[in-house]
């Protein structure tokens, strides 16, 4: 699974990267996130057909969930069954996004020891990018609107698969105009989306287990251990 990720990328970098994106003017001072954990806001591009940052609930309430609290159960959908799954196989129809981030982490189980190390993972080039996910829109009995999201994870590149058994879906540049449709899409169409990224061109390092907090957000928690 993946449990923590970071957005550490300015808003003119995310520009940069996803230059027909529209970044409201609230989103321009947003600080950057080192240790982002379930339940928290998330930059979130739904496929509405207006290609806007929009920030979600970080764990799925799907819309016909009585109890909201299973969104803590929801912050990940495995690639391979989503279509099968009565969490998923709504949004992954008609309900897709891209979760920015500028990297993530996974922990690593330590021979003879009950300790798991984490480690940083992200894009060589620094630049940040799109996990595939999956939104849905919730609404209390009060009447107020919940808005959430979940990452869609699959098998591991080579470079993760010695930390861990999963890793969040990276989609390529090229695969962002497909998956933001805002039509109604098959797992035919979209399967084929749902791949490890390529390791060449990745990097992965050991941090500090300060990162272990959710409380910790800072500079420290993509720092090498090594440095």
């Amino acid at each position: 699974m993946c449990g923590r990720f970071s957005l550490t990328a300015t808003p003119d970098e995310i520009a940069e990267a996803l230059p027909w994106l529209i970044i409201p003017e609230g989103a321009q001072s947003q600080p950057p996130r080192y240790n982002i954990a379930p339940s928290q806001p998330i930059a979130v591009v739904p496929n509405t057909g207006e290609n806007r940052l929009d920030y979600f609930l970080w764990g799925l309430i799907p819309f016909w969930a009585k109890d909201p609290q299973i969104a803590g159960r929801l912050i990940n959908a495995r690639g391979e069954t989503l279509a099968e799954k009565a969490s998923f196989k709504a949004p992954y129809k008609y309900r897709r996004c891209l979760i920015l981030a500028s990297g993530f982490y996974e922990w690593q189980k330590q021979p003879g020891s009950k300790s798991k190390a984490p480690h940083y993972i992200r894009l060589k080039s620094g630049q940040p990018f799109g996990f595939a996910g999956l939104w849905d829109r919730w609404n209390a009995p009060d009447g107020s609107e919940i808005l959430s999201a979940a990452i869609i994870t699959t098998q591991p590149n080579p470079l993760v698969r010695p930390i861990h058994e999963r890793m969040p879906v990276i989609l390529p540049p090229s695969a962002y105009e497909t998956w933001l449709d805002r039509g109604e899409k098959s797992p035919d169409e979209l399967d084929s989306l749902l791949i490890p990224y390529p390791a060449k061109e990745m990097e992965a390092y050991p941090v500090s287990t300060f990162v272990n907090s959710p409380g910790n957000d800072g500079l420290e928690c993509i720092r090498p251990v090594y440095e």
